[in-house]
């Protein structure tokens, strides 16, 4: 599965319906019960008309939902209904009965009509492979075999361990381009290499959170550790902020870079949806930023204020420039505020000086 088709199939709708599936759920205890004694099952959730239209036979239960009960009964042949909110197990030993036109990739009878039910009524279907010891779920069109614990406790400390390498590599270049922000020294190139480095990172924590989400209560350590990798910053939208051209949405131009396939993040895309062109010498232009991302290392400093001096000063050199005076002077920022920035801004500059040759 390529990463635009994986970042389509993790939707708001998908990922409410994984969270229902995932370790430590009573669905997932009872479908985990059933798969170590190896048994096929076949389980279709909600109870509403177009759902209800394709069931036949079977008897009514409606009783409440317990992992043990829902193990029991899906020892018989025929398909278990839950309520939507899957505290009701409705009917057992039912039948689905869906439009057999509808076209399915699946070869096992009970696959088969788990993918048919699901693609004409667009609800969840959950089915359990007796011979693979699987578990699929289907939503609509979607289908996704759901992982195994251990395999993605495993997948996602390797994410992790990626995560760290890339994190600290884009720390080094962040502080690198500080240093050349101060100097005058930036060109498109700088920019575009930056920008590839914070898409690769947000990309690979995109891929650790898929996995906590998978993980349910086993993914809490998972968690912390990702929130101790990442910065509070946001690095992408810095640096949208600080070099989008002209009149540039950076959000839009977020959105784009996210949807690049991955052999596409290279210099002269980015170049283009930055709003610079894709000239033979565009990646030698140089640029000057605007001070967002420097400012924001300034503590205390308020995004109002930020926003407030670059509308003033329109770039970071002007704003380092200024005198204590000349800060009082823009909106929200008094005598001790400019002294406080002013103090700020050399200190950032010293540190980003000084840690580009450690």
């Amino acid at each position: 599965m390529t990463k635009n088709r994986e970042d389509k199939l993790w939707d708001a709708k998908f990922i409410k319906t994984i969270k229902k599936l995932v370790p430590g759920t009573p669905l997932r205890e009872g479908l985990e019960n059933i798969l170590r004694a190896k048994m096929g099952v076949l389980v279709l959730v909600g109870n509403n008309q177009p759902l209800m239209d394709v069931v036949d036979g079977g008897f009514s239960l409606n009783c409440e939902y317990t992992p043990a009960g829902f193990y029991e009964l899906g020892k018989m042949d025929g398909a278990l209904i839950l309520s939507s909110d899957l505290k009701h197990i409705l009917y057992a030993n039912a039948q689905l009965v869906p439009d057999s036109k509808i076209p399915t990739t699946e070869t096992g009878t009970r696959h088969r009509t788990a993918e048919r039910v699901a693609r004409q009524t667009g609800g969840l279907v959950i089915a359990i492979s007796q011979r693979r010891n699987l578990i699929t779920m289907y939503l609509g069109n979607l289908r996704y075999t759901l992982k195994d614990i251990t395999v993605s406790l495993s997948r996602a400390n390797q994410a992790l361990q990626t995560l760290e390498k890339y994190r600290k590599v884009l720390v080094r270049s962040l502080t690198n381009l500080s240093a050349l922000e101060f100097e005058d020294f930036v060109t498109l190139l700088d920019v575009a290499e930056i920008v590839i480095r914070v898409e690769h990172v947000n990309r690979i924590a995109r891929e650790v959170e898929r996995h906590i989400i998978e993980l349910g209560s086993e993914g809490r350590l998972v968690n912390m550790q990702m929130e101790e990798l990442l910065s509070e910053q946001d690095d992408m939208e810095l640096l949208l902020k600080d070099y989008c051209n002209g009149a540039q949405n950076f959000q839009q131009v977020r959105e784009q870079l996210a949807a690049l396939p991955e052999e596409s993040l290279e210099p002269y895309t980015i170049c283009r949806i930055l709003g610079y062109g894709t000239t033979p010498n565009a990646l030698d232009i140089p640029v000057v930023p605007r001070g967002y991302r420097v400012l924001s290392r300034i503590p205390r400093l308020p995004m109002s204020i930020v926003d407030n001096l670059v509308t003033h000063f329109r770039t970071l050199h002007c704003i380092y420039n200024a005198t204590t005076t000349e800060l009082d002077d823009v909106e929200g920022i008094g005598e001790v505020r400019a002294k406080t920035i002013k103090d700020g801004l050399k200190r950032v500059r010293e540190q980003a000086l000084l840690d580009r040759h450690v």
